[in-house]
């Protein structure tokens, strides 16, 4: 295979650190800006399919701010603006609801945040805006919800349970508390084991645990401790995280870097899950073989869209994905909801901040999404939905399969080799189009 610019620029990336960005969506949220005019969120979903939606509902509050968080949250809102949230949250849905018109949604995912952080009849209050205003079949349909060690009850599991969530997912991270302790998540593991416990015992379909490599002071044998923990639950699901917050101690003294030290732990991680008779599905997520899969929605992120609901939730047209602003720091995320509750009912039925999406970049996108999934890259599926060769349109790809990142299989499908999955933190960032990575850059983060 000839020797090309590509090879060069991809050469450089992976002479970098392989934790540069997580690459979940694309484009990144960082790329979102004002958007003059505003759109009519009826417009924006009109000509969209709707019929196999993913429905998010976002609740913006925890208990802590964990040391390494860079997500949408802020700790311990005061119970006013826990309820005035709530109603906002409601006003908002009907104008969403109504602007979407006849639809159908295919998964539901109540995120943030931490959803079970909520009172119990706010807690409630989100069941109900998903199945009395949104019209969501809550009993038909997967519904996945995430919570903390620290959060679970009986009670609220009781209520997850009686309306129907199918996925409990919670941040674990460590199993060791001088490990959460370093990165300012202080918990006890009693309290971890009983909540594991609890969630056990609810008996529902899956059951997920996240857990973080990379924290100051963890090193091999701690980080397969947490493993092991991990296994005595059994859960269906399990995410490794790799820590993006650099620690100011703790592998200090290590000869090797913290890049090294990482990608040992992830691999150590990922082989461990393998032999427990887990199957790799991206780089962060593990499924236990043969779990559920007879329940899977029949949901395609690459072409199906997402409506979000609340501060901070994206949601995703084929053309449009819009969001609140974005903030990390609790000045910016406080400001940021802070004028979602006091919106105007006519201000939920219209966008006013997002990327809009051309051909080029919905192809880019669909590229992306289906190569960092062990689902995998289909030339003919893609030639079916563009009427192009994949290859032809993105020749960056023959860099990929040149450093044996890519490669295809006997049903057609080009997928990432190991090495290639343990780098997908570089390939997002590789991959993005030029206009995506200059908006990053140029992006002041609050």
């Amino acid at each position: 295979m000839p020797h090309t610019a590509h090879t060069d620029r991809l050469t450089h990336f992976l002479a970098g650190s392989p934790y540069q960005s997580y690459a979940y969506s694309y484009p990144h949220k960082m790329s979102y800006r004002p958007l003059d005019p505003p759109r009519a969120l009826k417009d924006v979903w009109a000509e969209q399919r709707k019929d196999a939606l993913f429905l998010y509902l976002h609740v913006p509050f925890c208990e802590m701010r964990c040391g390494f968080c860079n997500l949408f949250t802020m700790a311990k809102p005061k119970e006013e603006l826990s309820q005035t949230y709530m109603s906002a949250l409601r006003r908002q849905a009907v104008q969403v609801k109504r602007a979407l018109g006849e639809a159908s949604f295919s998964q539901v995912a109540i995120g943030g945040g931490t959803p079970t952080q909520l009172p119990l009849d706010a807690f409630i209050e989100v069941f109900d805006i998903l199945e009395d205003v949104m019209g969501a079949d809550l009993k038909h349909v997967p519904i996945s919800c995430e919570m903390s060690p620290e959060t679970v009850t009986p009670e609220k599991l009781a209520v997850m349970r009686e309306r129907g969530v199918t996925r409990a997912s919670i941040g674990v991270q460590s199993f060791l508390e001088e490990e959460t302790r370093a990165v300012r998540r202080p918990q006890k593991r009693e309290d971890v084991l009983r909540a594991l416990t609890h969630i056990k015992e609810t008996q529902l379909e899956t059951f997920n645990i996240d857990l973080i490599y990379g924290m100051p002071h963890q090193t091999m044998e701690t980080w397969l401790a947490s493993l092991k923990d991990t296994m005595m639950f059994a859960p269906e699901e399990v995410y490794l995280y790799p820590l993006y917050v650099r620690p100011l101690t703790g592998l200090g003294n290590s000869k090797k870097s913290w890049d090294d030290h990482r990608l040992e732990l992830y691999r150590a991680g990922r082989d461990f899950l393998l032999e427990q008779g887990y199957e790799q599905v991206s780089m962060r997520m593990f499924r236990l073989r043969d779990a559920h899969k007879a329940a899977s929605p029949v949901y395609h992120c690459q072409e199906d869209g997402m409506v979000g609901l609340g501060a901070g939730a994206r949601s995703y047209s084929s053309a449009l994905h819009y969001s609140t602003d974005y903030a990390v720091g609790r000045r910016g995320v406080v400001s940021i909801i802070e004028d979602f509750v006091q919106r105007s009912d006519e201000h939920y039925a219209h966008v006013d901040y997002g990327f809009e999406l051309d051909a080029s970049e919905q192809r880019r996108r669909w590229v992306l999404l289906s190569m960092l999934s062990s689902d995998g890259l289909d030339p003919a599926r893609y030639t079916q939905q563009f009427g192009a060769d994949v290859f032809e349109a993105f020749p960056q790809l023959h860099a990929l399969a040149e450093f044996t990142m890519l490669t295809q299989h006997e049903d057609g499908i080009w997928r990432l080799t190991p090495q290639g999955m343990e780098r997908s933190d570089v390939l997002g960032p590789w991959f993005n189009s030029e206009a995506v990575n200059a908006l990053v850059a140029e992006f002041e983060l609050s």
